[in-house]
Formats: structure tokens, C-alpha cells, sequence
């Protein structure tokens, strides 16, 4: 048995006469003499033509692969799975979207874990691919990088995705014809890419780049580019210096990491299941993460960025100034990140950072640290009577940090949806969707398509959403999701009815229902649980065994 640390895992799979029919395997997919003595590098692919997030990502996985090689290494690529949020939405299959969160980590810890990978290297490119495959990365902890297989471009007339979704609800307040909804269709989603906008894909690359586990770089990169090849080669070769330095995913994905990555979202209007998936994360590596960090970080740290969908600027045009390194540059000479951070370079943060250049004179996607977009989070984690154990909030100010309204209750979102479509939700309601939670969804589906319905149909001002499910980072408008306890377990949003008064204040961070204790007692003692949605299969199993969404919605224990 070889004495070389960099192979650990792969030389009990193929050292010495008795592994002789497992090297009789692998040279049938390509292996020669020469690189059963190498550390072999898995690169988990992502590749589907499910959605354009990564119908591209088999030709960046072939580039990681080539990195790897050429360092030294044996790549071998294999894939995960996908499932797209934006095909989805609004529909009973968007409740397998964050279930495919811990199917990918589950299939990616699986394969590594079988084949004795000694490195990996991650290329995701949808909402869950990045979260996904940092959970599988960290539960293996061999020394790897994650790759964002990098953004759309922007479609004809500076539109994206949620230009298509806000046409339908405009359509149907008859501001726009079919004819004027189907010319927004045909352009808006160009070629290969994550969502334009600060939406979930490019929140959490940033995140992760933040965090340490990608190149410098690596999150704010076109799809289609010169320079996301590159960051894959770099990348797989990386993985080779990490085995030499035997650094592993659990050095870098440190509590001051996290609390890194935070910063980083706040300060671009990022995504609230940023909030979710680096719970989730932390979790995974045993770093106590919890609503309140959001909260205290959040109070010192601005918001910059004018991105989409609450600011005007696509991640294309970010990309064109510099990407998110130079304000990651700015928050660490401000004293807002930990600049001794570990990363997948080898170095830390601080050093990666230290020749980065500021953003051109004549930009206005970031905006200075004394003229903030909003000088605290957007992120606004609120509790109250409604919500005991927390709900998160997007409120960047646009929408005002104060709604008091009447609830209209619905026990789905298709029900919620039709009711703002045909008139019933009118001006200074507070709309409730329940029963979409992580286990009585079951899956917490995303509520992209009521509210893009409310900002297509004007209401954006004028009503409220709260929801025990969440939000796509696409949403805007005044929005509370990931209300714990669920419906599904008695919390206090399964109680509500119609016309209760509801009050929500973002800057006390609350969320109160404004009804007698006695009677909040008297529902809550004639409630009961509606049976299970679903009895098999992977929904029925997600709903037994996933924890609440103030804990990231876990599967593997609390």
C-alpha cells in the first residue's frame, strides 16, 4: 500500500494484486499503468438539458477535468442531477426543488464515497446544485473547490426570467396582450446560464465564493466564456495543491467563513434562501449557525448592490466591472469580514484580495459604504405571535418596512395564485399561504409565481405575502416567508382566518396577529393536522424526515 497522503482513498481501490479486477474496471473507462498511481480527482457534474442553468456545464466539467489532469491527477467525471425552479413554479413539481438539494449532496457523498475520490471538484449551475453540492463536498471532506457554472446573459430589452413571470400578471390585469406576453417569452432567456438577477444561482455563488470553497472570481463569470473555462482548469488543478496541503473542506468552512458569507449576501440584496442553505451548510460541518447571526450581522452591514429583482443591474453587467471582488475588498478594509479566513487557494482571504482592484469611477451597480442602497439587511429574520420560532423577510425599503392589513387565507399556492389573478386579492390585504412548508408541502415550494402575479398586476405597494413556504431570490415586493413553526406542525399560521388583522414591522422585526389570546387559544385547540400529501416515494420520505426551516430544512438529524 503506497505511503502517498494525496491518495488515501483511491489507493485501497486499486494498490496491490488483490484490487487487480477493480483496475481491470477502470481500464475499461480510460485509466492506463501510469494513472493507477495518481490521485484521482472525481469531478461531480451537474449537466442536464433540463434547464439552461446547466446545459452547458458538461463542456465546463471536460475543462475541470483537463485541470486536473494536466496537475498530476486522474479526473474522472460523473454526474448529479438537476431539477429547474424556473420550468417549475407554480406547479406540484416544484415541490422536489429543495428536496433535489439533498439528493444531490446524498448522490454526490454516494459516488465519492463508493469510488475513493482523494479530490473533488463540484461544477453546479441552478438554485440547488451550489448548496447541493457543498453539503456532499463537506460531509466527504477531501480536499475540494466548487465551480458556478456562471450567469446568463441578459435578454432583448434588459430582460430576464422574471420579466417573463411579471408579463403573465400584467396580462391579466390586461396591461399587456398575448401577443406583447409571448414577445417577452421568445427573448428573455437567451442561451446557457443561471437567472440574470441577484436571484438564488447567483446569491449563493457569491456566497460560496465568499466562503472560500471557489476560486476568487469564480461566482461572477458569464456562462459562455473565455474566462469560466479557465476558472474550471484553475480549478482542477487546484484540487491538486489542496491534497498536497491536505486542506479539506472543514479548515475553510469555518463559523468566521460563514458569518463571511452572510456579509457578502447582505451587502449584494442577495436571495432568502441564502438564509436556508447556509444553515443547512453549517450544519453539515457542525458550525452553530443560526436566524440570529442574520440579525446581528445584518445590523451592521449595508446593502451596495442594485441588482435584481428589488434594483436595476443584471450579474452580467456586475461581471463587466470586476465581479463581487472588489466590494469583498471594500467590506474588509470596512472591518466587515474576516480577512484570516482559509480558501481553496491556499491562502487566506486577506491575501487573495490584496491586489484587487477598485471598481471603474463611473459605475453605479455598487454603490459606497456611506451612500448605501439600505444602510442594514434586507434580510429581516421577524418573530411574534405568528411566527415563534422566526420568518424571514425581504424587505429592502422599496416595499416600506411597515404593513398592516386583513388576511385572505389560502391553503396553496395555486389557490393564492388564481385568487390574485381573478381580482380576489385586492389593496391592503395581507395574503397568507399555508400547508407549503418543508414538510407539509411537502418540499417548500418557492412562491415566484404569486408573487410575481402581485407585481404583474400592480400590488406590489399595496398587499402583503406571508407564507410557511419560501421565496425564489426572483421575488420582490413585501414578502415573509419560512414562517416556523409550518401549518403542517400547528404553528400559529395554520390559526389564522380570513380578516384577521395582521401587522408586520420590519424594523422592530415582528410579526404579530392581532387577535384575543382566547381565541387564538380556542383555534389552536380545535385544529388538527391535515393528512400527509403524499404516503411514498421521495416526498412522503422528505416529509418524515426533514427538520424545520429556522434549522436550513436538513434531512440527516437535527
Amino acid at each position: 500500500m503506497t505511503d502517498d497522503k494525496r491518495r488515501r482513498y483511491s489507493a485501497p481501490v486499486v494498490d496491490g494484486i488483490g484490487k487487480a479486477p477493480s483496475r481491470a474496471m477502470l481500464r475499461a473507462v480510460g485509466f492506463t499503468d501510469g494513472d493507477f498511481d495518481k490521485p484521482q480527482v472525481g469531478i461531480a457534474s451537474t449537466w442536464s438539458q433540463v434547464t439552461p442553468c446547466n446545459v452547458h456545464i458538461n463542456g465546463l466539467a471536460e475543462h475541470a477535468a483537463r485541470g486536473a489532469d494536466q496537475a498530476g491527477g486522474k479526473s474522472v467525471i460523473f454526474n448529479t442531477i438537476t431539477v429547474s425552479d424556473g420550468i417549475a413554479n407554480g406547479t406540484e413539481g416544484m415541490k422536489y426543488s429543495l428536496v433535489s438539494r439533498e439528493v444531490i449532496a446524498d448522490s454526490l457523498e454516494t459516488v465519492a464515497g463508493c469510488q475513493g475520490f482523494d479530490g473533488l471538484v463540484a461544477v453546479g449551475g441552478c438554485d440547488k446544485n451550489m448548496p447541493g453540492c457543498l453539503i456532499g463536498l463537506a460531509r466527504l471532506n477531501r480536499p475540494s473547490v466548487f465551480v458556478y457554472g456562471g450567469t446568463i446573459l441578459p435578454g432583448q430589452g434588459h430582460t430576464d426570467l422574471i420579466s417573463v413571470f411579471e408579463a403573465v400578471g400584467a396580462h391579466a390585469k390586461g396591461d399587456l396582450s398575448l401577443i406583447e406576453v409571448k414577445q417577452v417569452e421568445e427573448v428573455a432567456v437567451p442561451g446557457p446560464g443561471s437567472c440574470g438577477g441577484m436571484y438564488t444561482a447567483n446569491t449563493m455563488a457569491s456566497a460560496i465564493e465568499a466562503l472560500g470553497m471557489s476560486l476568487p472570481g469564480s461566482s461572477a463569470q458569464n456562462a459562455v466564456s473565455e474566462e469560466k473555462a479557465a476558472d474550471c482548469e484553475a480549478a482542477g488543478a487546484a484540487v491538486l495543491k489542496l491534497l498536497e496541503a491536505d486542506i479539506k473542506p472543514r479548515d475553510i468552512m469555518t463559523r468566521e467563513a460563514f458569518e463571511n458569507a452572510i456579509t457578502v449576501v447582505i451587502a449584494l440584496g442577495g436571495s432568502t434562501n441564502a438564509v436556508l442553505h447556509l444553515i443547512a451548510m453549517a450544519h453539515t460541518v457542525d458550525v452553530p449557525l443560526t436566524l440570529d447571526d442574520f440579525t446581528r450581522i445584518g445590523q451592521r452591514v449595508p446593502v451596495l448592490a442594485d441588482l435584481r429583482p428589488s434594483g436595476h443591474y443584471m450579474m452580467s453587467e456586475l461581471v463587466a466591472i470586476g465581479g463581487i471582488q472588489p466590494l469583498m475588498k471594500t467590506l474588509l478594509e470596512a472591518d466587515l469580514l474576516h480577512g484570516g479566513c482559509l480558501t481553496v487557494t491556499g491562502e487566506t482571504l486577506a491575501e487573495n484580495l490584496a491586489k484587487v482592484a477598485p471598481y471603474p469611477d463611473q459605475q453605479n451597480i455598487i454603490h459606497a459604504l456611506d451612500k448605501p442602497i439600505k444602510a442594514t439587511s434586507h434580510l429581516r429574520i421577524l418573530r411574534g405571535n405568528l411566527a415563534p420560532d422566526g420568518a424571514v423577510a425581504k424587505i429592502t425599503g422599496k416595499e416600506g418596512t411597515f404593513f398592516r392589513g386583513r388576511a385572505r387565507v389560502f391553503a396553496s399556492e395555486e389557490e393564492a395564485t388564481a385568487g390574485i389573478m381573478d381580482g380576489t386579492v385586492v389593496a391592503g390585504e395581507v395574503l397568507v399561504i399555508r400547508y407549503e412548508g418543508p414538510r407539509g408541502g411537502p418540499g417548500m415550494r418557492e412562491m415566484l409565481t404569486p408573487t410575481s402575479a402581485i407585481m404583474g398586476r400592480g400590488l406590489g405597494q399595496d398587499v402583503a405575502l406571508i407564507t410557511d413556504g419560501r421565496f425564489s431570490g426572483g421575488s420582490h415586493g413585501f414578502v415573509v416567508g419560512h414562517i416556523t413553526p409550518e401549518a403542517q406542525l400547528g404553528g400559529p399560521i395554520a390559526l389564522v382566518e380570513d380578516g384577521d388583522e395582521i401587522v408586520i414591522d420590519a424594523e422592530a422585526d415582528t410579526i404579530e396577529l392581532r387577535i384575543p389570546e382566547a381565541e387564538l387559544r380556542a383555534r389552536r385547540d380545535a385544529w388538527r393536522a391535515p393528512p400527509p400529501r403524499y404516503t411514498r416515494g421521495v416526498l412522503s420520505k422528505y416529509a418524515k424526515a426533514v427538520s424545520s426551516a429556522s434549522l436550513g430544512a436538513v434531512t440527516d438529524g437535527d
